[in-house]
């Protein structure tokens, strides 16, 4: 099909589906409804435009009302590509940049279109953006290689005070009518990234706080790979967490944070009892750079600690291997190095690990099932990005998808999914929403179809918020 001709079917679609949404004004009516009592146009593999299906560009959906979009994401270029890509079975695959789409796949692109949409037309229902994650982030181990975090940033970065933040309404979205203008992100696809969005697991945590209220966790994932997280302990106590990402091998780690920002974490090796030291530099925007490890001594169970959180030097005790006899080592922490000094038996007890104390104020770290945190004045929380999207539970989920989650999704033909979760009172999606046949009583928020432009469709939701 020609590009002319390609256009024209584009402008025919979205002229079609404009019969039964006016642009001059959007309805008011449905303002005092939930969210999760209403129904939106929605379409699957929106990207894909006139691609398998027939939807228009994103511009064009918009415009004719559809207020549910879904995007594929995969991560596995990011470091070379610096951003997401979106594509049905791989990156790239099946993305229409017709009609006004992005001339590329990258993500924040195609966020942005929706964000400047949702910008010029601030009485338009909220629109919600789902992204299906096509791959396991938590398998990505830096923000750089397109983790969560960095997902977390691009959601945040783009829609700004614009986004619907999932930490601001966990028990759901209020009325229509105070969410006009507004976008809503929703995480799908792999289970082990939702559910590593909504907490983290891990053994032996320990944790380091300094002047400046940065904060460093570290710990082990139970089987010899170790990885931290980062934070800032907020002046209410709170805590935010900001980076994750994991940076070497071993167990049972111990760290310390000066105010400068230098980090020095100990750990004994994955098998045996040599312990290691690392150097890493804490930046303000929370991400570490390590320098190299390096053996120091033999041992079980090291501890570290800056004695003064002005200067460079650390003092670190660890347990004989051998029995119960305590060590010590004094050093400096240089820029990529640990320069140890002087070694000797001490009566002294190992530093505490799990409870880190600056200027009166504390953090304390524990690992019940999930990784938590809690400080002097906040009680313990998981210790997790902030919740800016929602998290999907899809059928056949564990139930820890499903403890507490807003928005429900499955195939369309599972009608008795599509009915209970109505009857939940959560916002429930249908994928590849093709005929009239799978309609429901009530019928499922998002009918998520290819065709939106068809006349059943126009017809089953002609009553559909805009």
């Amino acid at each position: 099909m020609t590009d002319l001709r390609v256009r024209a079917r584009f402008v025919a679609v979205a002229a079609t589906l404009l019969t039964a949404v006016p642009l001059t004004a959007y309805a008011a009516a449905g303002d005092d409804l939930p969210f999760a009592g209403a129904v939106f146009r929605a379409t699957h593999n929106s990207y894909s435009g006139d691609i398998a299906g027939a939807r228009g560009s994103i511009t064009e959906q918009l415009d004719a009302g559809v207020r549910f979009l879904e995007y594929d994401v995969w991560s596995g270029d990011h470091a070379s590509a610096g951003d997401y890509r979106i594509g049905h079975s791989k990156a790239g695959d099946q993305v229409d940049h017709t009609g006004g789409n992005p001339a590329g796949d990258q993500l924040r692109a195609w966020l942005t279109v929706v964000n400047d949409w949702s910008a010029g037309h601030p009485a338009a229902a909220p629109i919600t953006v789902l992204l299906d994650l096509k791959d396991d982030l938590t398998a990505r181990t830096s923000y750089q290689n397109g983790n969560l975090a960095a997902l977390n940033d691009e959601i945040g970065d783009v829609f700004g005070g614009r986004l619907v933040r999932g930490l601001d309404t966990p028990a759901g979205l209020g009325p229509i009518g105070s969410l006009r203008g507004r976008v809503v992100t929703v995480l799908s696809g792999s289970a082990t990234a939702r559910a590593g969005y909504r907490r983290d697991t891990g053994s032996n945590p320990a944790v380091a706080i300094n002047a400046r209220g940065q904060v460093v966790e570290v710990h082990d994932n139970g089987a010899g790979v170790l990885w931290y997280w980062t934070g800032v302990h907020g002046a209410d106590g709170s805590l935010t967490w900001r980076r994750h990402g994991r940076y070497d091998t071993g167990k049972t780690p111990a760290v310390a944070l000066n105010n400068d920002g230098t980090v020095v974490e100990v750990h004994q090796a994955p098998t045996g009892n040599a312990l290691w030291s690392r150097v890493g530099r804490l930046d303000d925007a929370g991400e570490i750079t390590w320098s190299a490890s390096a053996k120091y001594d033999t041992g079980v169970l090291p501890t570290i600690a800056f004695p003064d959180l002005a200067g460079s030097a650390v003092r670190e005790i660890h347990r004989s291997q051998n029995g119960s006899q305590n060590w010590d080592w004094t050093g400096t922490a240089g820029a990529t190095a640990v320069a140890w000094g002087a070694h000797a038996t001490t009566a002294d007890p190992r530093f505490p690990t799990t409870t880190a104390t600056v200027d009166g104020h504390s953090v304390t770290v524990a690992a019940a099932g999930s990784l938590t945190a809690a400080t002097d004045r906040v009680a313990a929380g998981p210790i997790r990005l902030p919740q800016l999207a929602f998290v999907e539970y899809q059928s056949g989920d564990a139930a820890l998808l499903k403890d507490g989650a807003v928005f429900w999704a499955a195939t369309a033909s599972n009608k008795s999914f599509m009915v209970a979760g109505r009857q939940a009172g959560v916002s429930v999606r249908g994928w590849d929403f093709d005929a009239a046949g799978l309609a429901t009583v009530p019928l499922a928020n998002f009918p998520a179809t290819n065709t939106p432009a068809a006349a059943w469709y126009r017809t089953l939701l002609e009553d559909a918020v805009a």
